[in-house]
């Protein structure tokens, strides 16, 4: 089978576990699509699921369909390179049950999730996905459901991968590199400790930031200066997953450091912090043209000790 064609195949394996869901024909699909060692690495309501545990909450059931019976995901892209299809969708539903503690709120919601999946020889191995917690919870209009015992369940600080400098100058010190190395290169580059403004487009965009909701909730509040790059001392954002295809590229990094100064108002706690997102950049004519970014913002918050400090007036 030729590069090219098993690519579009794993797109489609991707694509069919995903349209599967909520189905009858669900079970046979993912007997036949996922690998008996298939390891679900993340969850997309990662957080809302790990608060939500031994509280004794009603279940949301399989891919949360006894709280959205009326769930459809709407497929935005869909890439591929080497073993790795990434997926970007939006999840479009009806809060009819019970979510991780949340009760039905009949409210209409539209959030994003961002999907990578690794498949072998036609089979899925591996899942990671990160849906837009904190988005959905302000749709719901709903705060962190409190447990019993008063805990915030907060992830643990990550810091996987290498930083950008280190594989800007390893894509770069290819011969002959490819145009996906050069586009590689370049997104690197773009997360090392000197980004280089000749890699942008005259024109370029950034269409969203990692940490979009904070990000507004600071601009709201005339504290939009106080940024992540400010606030976040000895702050990296090491790189472990590049997919490139076509003009894009997906790299997920994962923003760490210690929160020192104020972050769009929110006083310095002192903490460590390590959580997930995603860039989505885009090449024209070797330069970038644009950039989407999606990152775990709500499990900043939990590392923060604020879950809910979207919803403060």
């Amino acid at each position: 089978m030729s590069d090219n064609a098993e690519l579009e195949r794993n797109k489609a394996v991707a694509l069919r576990f995903k349209k599967a869901q909520g189905t009858k024909e669900m079970p046979q699909v993912e007997k036949e699509v996922l690998a008996p060692n298939y390891n679900r690495i993340r969850g997309g309501n990662f957080h809302l699921a790990n608060n939500a545990r031994e509280q004794g909450w009603p279940a949301p059931g399989m891919y949360l369909r006894a709280a959205f019976p009326d769930r459809v995901d709407v497929m935005e892209e869909v890439i591929a390179e080497g073993d790795t299809v990434g997926l970007l969708f939006r999840l479009n539903a009806t809060h009819a049950g019970n979510l991780f503690g949340i009760p039905p709120t009949g409210k209409k919601i539209d959030v994003h999730e961002i999907a990578l999946l690794r498949i072998v020889d036609g089979q899925m191995i591996e899942g990671w996905f990160m849906m837009d917690e904190a988005e959905l919870l302000r749709q719901l209009g709903a705060k962190m459901p409190v447990r019993k015992d008063g805990r915030i369940v907060a992830p643990p600080v990550m810091d996987p991968g290498e930083s950008g400098d280190t594989l800007a100058q390893r894509f770069g010190a290819k011969s002959p590199a490819t145009q996906h190395d050069r586009h590689k290169a370049m997104v690197a580059r773009s997360r090392s400790s000197a980004p280089a403004a000749a890699d942008r487009a005259p024109d370029y965009r950034r269409k969203r930031e990692a940490f979009q909701h904070l990000h507004e909730y600071g601009v709201a509040r005339g504290k939009g200066d106080a940024t992540l790059r400010t606030a976040i001392a000895e702050r990296r954002d090491p790189i472990d997953r590049f997919v490139a295809d076509g003009d894009q590229v997906w790299a997920r990094f994962y923003l760490n450091g210690i929160h020192q100064a104020p972050l769009y108002g929110l006083p310095a706690t002192g903490r460590r912090v390590g959580v997930p997102a995603v860039e989505i950049a885009r090449i024209a004519g070797d330069k970038l043209k644009e950039s989407w970014c999606f990152g775990d913002e709500l499990g900043l918050l939990l590392q923060l000790g604020v879950p809910n400090l979207l919803f403060e007036k």
